[in-house]
């Protein structure tokens, strides 16, 4: 089984990920961009800036994509296999591009491969202003709410789109229930 675990910044991914690795300690974690060797120079060269066009930074990490399919996730299809983050947000974070055309390249890097399983982690624009609010935000989060919340959109539609077995958690509950909800969506416990 491979699970993306996706949502915005600040949706408590990292969170949801730990109690994860708690519950299935013989899972495979992995994470995109930067799940290889390979990934982490590719992640850096598009967050680094080293690509001046936005067509040069999304092929980068359509090849970090690739690798991570060759890598992790092809040599691990008989394991559960649980990424932080995927095509998902790959689709939805190139939004200056149509949803259709990089789902169609997306699937060419990813020799067809999805994630069997997507949890994506939802917040309200109330929710998401106050969780910036108690932190340092970074250089995606200072591009502010509307920006963010636009992400969280396209996620949906991206998911909705590659039609896999998915659920949409509103991330506001408590952190258990959370927790307990992904649990019983994977039913591999």
């Amino acid at each position: 089984m491979y699970v993306s675990i996706e949502g915005i910044d600040t949706a408590g991914k990292s969170t949801q990920l730990n109690i994860l690795e708690k519950t299935f300690p013989n899972a495979i974690f992995t994470k995109e961009p930067g799940g290889t060797a390979l990934g982490i120079k590719l992640r850096a060269m598009a967050l680094g800036g080293e690509a001046k066009s936005s067509i040069a930074e999304m092929f980068l990490f359509l090849a970090d994509r690739a690798e991570h399919i060759e890598e992790v996730i092809k040599p691990n299809k008989n394991s559960l296999v649980i990424s932080d983050r995927s095509v998902v947000s790959g689709i939805a974070y190139a939004n200056q591009f149509e949803i259709d055309k990089l789902i169609e390249l997306n699937l060419i890097a990813t020799s067809n491969i999805l994630p069997t399983h997507i949890i994506l982690l939802e917040l309200t624009p109330e929710e998401l202003k106050f969780r910036l609010s108690q932190k340092a935000n970074d250089s995606i989060e200072l591009r502010g709410i509307d920006y963010l919340i636009n992400i969280q959109n396209r996620m949906k539609e991206t998911i909705k789109k590659l039609n896999v077995n998915h659920i949409f958690i509103d991330a506001s509950l408590k952190i258990e229930d959370i927790a307990k909800t992904i649990e019983d969506f994977l039913n591999v416990k």
